[in-house]
């Protein structure tokens, strides 16, 4: 009977495990805000004619401040536990287009088996955030430290030549 109560509490702490690293994976993307300043201009002139009076307005326009300068940058390699992490970053048009994952864990396959799953998400999360201040999956703290150590490094590089 003991066996039987231990085994669905477990079960049950497990499903609410799931459910949060779940939320946090899946929603964290709709709460993050864009990095970029949006300004907005516009400007009206009145002309006089002879016979009537007409106005003009010009379009509106939107400009984007660009938080990072163009390029590529490569972090540092980022020391972990299970091995170093090292990415490189692609900016273009001020923002953050791509990034590529040079180096990663990979002795074990367990370590492989883990970054195969959260180093896509964790790409995905940092291009959407425009920097490295992502959610953590549960698991891949390890690849989390090491992926966010050197996506920050690059981004610092392509910040500071602004």
């Amino acid at each position: 009977m003991i066996k039987k109560i231990v085994g669905v509490t477990l079960s049950f702490g497990v499903a609410v495990a799931i459910a949060i690293d779940g939320y946090i994976v899946f929603f964290k993307n709709q709460q993050t805000t864009n990095g970029t300043t949006t300004t907005t201009a516009s400007k009206t002139t009145t002309k006089n004619t002879n016979s009537d009076n007409k106005t003009e307005t010009t379009s509106t326009k939107s400009t984007s401040t660009s938080k990072y300068k163009d390029g590529t940058y490569t972090g540092t390699s980022t020391s972990t536990r299970w091995g170093d992490v090292q990415v490189k970053v692609t900016i273009s048009g001020g923002k953050l287009t791509q990034i590529d994952v040079l180096s990663s864990p990979d002795s074990q396959q367990k370590s492989i088996q883990i970054n195969e799953q959260a180093l896509p998400t964790y790409k995905s999360e940092a291009i959407s955030a425009q920097s490295a201040d992502i959610q953590q999956i549960s698991g891949a703290t390890e690849t989390y430290k090491g992926f966010t150590g050197s996506l920050q490094d690059a981004l610092n590089q392509a910040n500071n030549e602004v």
